[in-house]
C-alpha cells in the first residue's frame, strides 16, 4: 500500500492546539491505532479495497484524535467517545466500499486478526470507524 496513515494525519493538528489535554497514554494509544489501522488498510487494498483521500483534511482519515473539547463539538460523537482516548480512527469512505468489505468474511477475519471492532456501516455514512477496543457490548461490528 503506498498511501500510509500518519501520526500527523492522526493528529489533525490537535495535539499543538490542545496539547494540555494529549496525555502519554493517549500518544501511545494513538500511535498503536494509526500502526494498527495501516496494517487493516494494507490488507483491504490488496482484496481491492480504493482508498480515497479526504479533501478536507488531506488524508484518509475523517476524523482522528479528539480532545473532549472538540469531541462534544462534533454532531453524533459519543459522550465516551474513543476517539478522545486515541483508540479510534475514521477512514473517510465515502462510497462505502471499505464498510462493504469490512462486512465480508474476508473484512471480518482481517478486524479479528489486527484487533478491531467496526462501528455498524448504517450509522458511518461517508466514513469507516474503527476501533482497537471492544465496544460495551463486544460485538464485532457495533451499533452505537
Amino acid at each position: 500500500m503506498q498511501e500510509r496513515i500518519t501520526l500527523a494525519d492522526y493528529w489533525m493538528g490537535r495535539d499543538v492546539e490542545y496539547s494540555l489535554a494529549l496525555s502519554t497514554d493517549i500518544r501511545a494509544k494513538a500511535a498503536r491505532t494509526v500502526l494498527i489501522l495501516n496494517m487493516f488498510l494494507e490488507d483491504a487494498v490488496n482484496a481491492g479495497v480504493t482508498l480515497e483521500r479526504n479533501p478536507r483534511t488531506g488524508s484518509l482519515l475523517s476524523s482522528g484524535w479528539r480532545p473532549p473539547a472538540v469531541n462534544s463539538a462534533t454532531p453524533g460523537a459519543a459522550f465516551n467517545s474513543k476517539h478522545m482516548t486515541g483508540e479510534a480512527g475514521d477512514v473517510f469512505d465515502p462510497d462505502g466500499d471499505l464498510d462493504e468489505w469490512c462486512m465480508s468474511p474476508a473484512g471480518v477475519e482481517a478486524m479479528v486478526k489486527h484487533g478491531l471492532w467496526l462501528e455498524h456501516p448504517s450509522a458511518t455514512k461517508g466514513w469507516c470507524h474503527l476501533q482497537i477496543v471492544p465496544p460495551r457490548s463486544g460485538n464485532r461490528v457495533f451499533y452505537p
